[in-house]
């Protein structure tokens, strides 16, 4: 046997050993690693659901496609204090049933304009609970952020121009 064969081969082998436990998702696990929020895929999925239907896809990639939902559960893990957290997370288990109970249907499997009147109750009626309050107002300003702030919109909406730019002779002194 070839020497070099062999040890390129080990090498090979031991770092798709090392690389393999990051490719391996475990099932019910949120899909990134998050140090102070315990979020389920289930969860997961659902505040995708949500932040699509805030911004939906158009002829723009809406935010699920964008993957805003990690970017609201980044965020709120990495930023927020440790009550909003739990607002947050007790807002994103109510929510289910709160639709369940608005809509007659889980807030999946309803349709476009249901879930934005569901959202619609949420923003404007005062008798939803602090915990569901709490949870839409962090989730509805981490999502414009993480769109306002996405590679989309940053390479293709807004206009970039080198610093300093262009001279403007009009511009008062």
């Amino acid at each position: 046997m070839n020497r070099r064969r062999a040890i390129k081969s080990f090498i090979l082998a031991s770092g798709a050993i090392l690389i393999m436990p990051s490719c391996i998702r475990q099932e019910g696990k949120a899909s990134i690693v998050l140090n102070n929020l315990n979020v389920s895929a289930e969860q997961e999925e659902l505040l995708a659901e949500i932040v699509d239907t805030l911004i939906p896809p158009t002829d723009s990639p809406g935010a699920k496609e964008l993957q805003l939902h990690l970017f609201v559960l980044k965020m709120v893990d990495d930023c927020h204090e440790e009550s909003d957290q739990q607002d947050f997370m007790n807002g994103l288990s109510a929510i289910n049933g709160s639709a369940r109970q608005y809509l007659g249907e889980p807030f999946v499997s309803s349709t476009q304009q249901k879930r934005e009147s569901f959202l619609k109750v949420l923003e404007l009626n005062e008798d939803v609970s602090k915990e569901l309050k709490s949870f839409y107002n962090i989730m509805k300003r981490r999502t414009i952020q993480g769109y306002l702030n996405s590679e989309y919109v940053m390479t293709n909406l807004v206009k970039y121009e080198l610093v300093p730019g262009r001279y403007n002779g009009y511009m008062p002194a």
